[in-house]
């Protein structure tokens, strides 16, 4: 369960057209020059708007002498309505540690998503962060709006999404299409109730804007921001639309400048290349997981896993479970090796317990993930066709007749009732460098998109982690070189002469 930020009670859950609205209306080496740090004496007033209190359960106390604190910052829904309805954006600030003139002013992190909480971030990133990092800014978290303690959206039933087993989500025959195509119409309806009048404001653009009113709020000339998955989009919408007021910007496994839809069709490619090369490393430890000497034997053991839940589901557990327990395993090298025994364990004894996640899929969290997730998706441009979609998926099934279409969220768009005039602005050649951090083999942020995004940010550079399949990079995945680059440039604005590349370690040892 949520608790409220401050005794008051917060903005409620974006539940139905006439409750948002009552809800909203009732919340009132060669040094490049890198963003400038300001000085450390210049200071402005932070406006009264955003005070800092205690933190609601939930957001971890970091170690001492550090200590987290939480406040709520009133905007409005529709920035060309300032004074019609709001919300109130939660957030939470961790002090720098360091002295006065270390201090180079606030990092604004965001975990990704879209649909991803940012209260807690400022706390458990951090964490990870170089010492010199944590030292010299005030570290921002948020919940951008629709998410979490952020007027939370709520699509409801979402059109049979979280009904237990459900459906299988590869559509094998024209029947099984046209369910499909139900529920992703079901879907758009349901979110369409539950947002009502707010469906086309929970975008990345006006989240973007919230991220400069929380600037304003703290009396800081620019905003220092480091965002990873989701939130490399999210800086890079920010960056477009306030160039400079752009600090110091890291944007860690890159979406890159694409549509939506167009994201997802690449990224369930790449998950194929990642799932056959874990097939390999599963056949490569045959005698730890027993699955098959190699990749194809390995491959025949998980079609027989999951052809036994489709036709038995264990528990309500069946193949849209097991496809979003391989999706997520896929993205991280370390959680091949539980994929791997959770496969062996259902193959000898029927047990699921090793494929389901931590956290029901249907419980609170989950439920305001999936929902804000097809609301921003969906809220920052065009979305494709419903016959787009359909074709898209037999072409996924030509390359691979047992594709993982679960991140292709955004075929919901095929059904939204809010059309978007325009895409996402990203990036920009007026913002000052930036670091885009990239692994080599990442499955859920192709490397192309950081590539293809460094042309919209002239003068940034592009830090590589070579031989390494993980998604999320910086301070996440313990690389010397990665940490050394972006501390540096965090801390000191030293930008690289060119782009660099670490080497990382290979794939996991069994």
């Amino acid at each position: 369960m949520r608790h409220p930020i401050r005794p008051n009670p917060p903005t409620g859950p974006l539940t139905r057209a006439t409750a948002v609205f009552c809800s909203l209306m009732a919340a009132t080496a060669a040094l490049s020059p890198a963003a400038p740090a300001h000085a450390a004496t210049w200071r402005q007033s932070p406006s009264p708007q955003l005070k800092f209190g205690a933190c609601p359960a939930g957001v971890p106390a970091p170690p001492a002498p550090a200590r987290v604190e939480c406040g709520t910052l009133s905007v409005p829904l529709d920035r060309s309505r300032p004074d019609g309805p709001r919300l109130d954006i939660a957030v939470s600030r961790v002090r720098a540690t360091g002295t006065p003139a270390e201090r180079r002013g606030i990092l604004l992190v965001n975990p990704g998503g879209p649909g991803g909480s940012g209260l807690p971030y400022a706390v458990t990133k951090r964490a990870r962060l170089p010492e010199r990092v944590r030292r010299a800014y005030d570290v921002i978290g948020f919940d951008p709006r629709g998410v979490g303690r952020s007027a939370p959206v709520d699509c409801g039933p979402m059109g049979g999404l979280f009904t237990a087993p459900g459906a299988d989500p590869v559509p094998r025959d024209r029947a099984a299409e046209r369910a499909r195509d139900t529920g992703l119409r079901r879907l758009a309806d349901d979110c369409a109730r539950g947002a009502g009048a707010a469906l086309p404001h929970l975008s990345t653009e006006a989240t973007a804007e919230d991220m400069d009113a929380i600037r304003a709020a703290l009396g800081e000339p620019r905003l220092g921001f480091l965002g990873v998955s989701y939130g490399s989009y999210l800086g890079a919408a920010y960056a477009a639309r306030f160039p400079h007021r752009t600090g110091r910007m890291v944007l860690d496994s890159v979406v890159g400048p694409t549509d939506w839809y167009d994201f997802d069709l690449a990224q369930a490619r790449a998950l194929l290349r990642q799932r056959d090369t874990l097939f390999g490393w599963l056949a490569a430890h045959d005698g730890r997981f027993g699955l098959g000497s190699d990749a194809r034997e390995v491959r025949s053991a998980y079609e027989r896993v999951r052809a036994g839940l489709a036709a038995r589901p264990v528990d309500g557990f069946g193949p849209a479970g097991f496809d979003r327990a391989v999706y997520r395993a896929l993205g991280r090298t370390e959680r091949w090796a539980p994929l791997g025994e959770a496969l062996g364990a259902y193959l000898r004894d029927g047990s699921a317990d090793g494929l389901r996640p931590a956290a029901p899929f249907d419980g609170p969290d989950s439920r305001n993930y999936e929902a804000a997730n097809r609301v921003v998706k969906c809220a920052d441009g065009p979305g494709p066709s419903p016959a787009r979609v359909t074709a898209d998926v037999r072409r996924l099934r030509r390359l691979d007749p047992l594709p993982v279409l679960t991140g292709i969220e955004a075929s919901a768009c095929a059904y939204w009732h809010h059309r978007p005039a325009h895409r996402t602005a990203l990036g920009s050649p007026a913002a000052p460098p930036v670091l885009l951090v990239a692994s080599a083999h990442d499955p859920v942020t192709p490397v192309e998109g950081a590539r293809r995004l460094r042309h919209r940010l002239p003068g940034s550079r592009l830090v590589t982690l070579e031989n390494d399949y993980s998604h999320g990079v910086f301070a996440s995945r313990g690389d010397g070189c990665v940490d050394g680059t972006v501390g540096a440039y965090l801390a000191d604005g030293v930008v690289p002469e060119t782009d660099v590349r670490c080497e990382g370690a290979g794939l996991p040892a069994a």
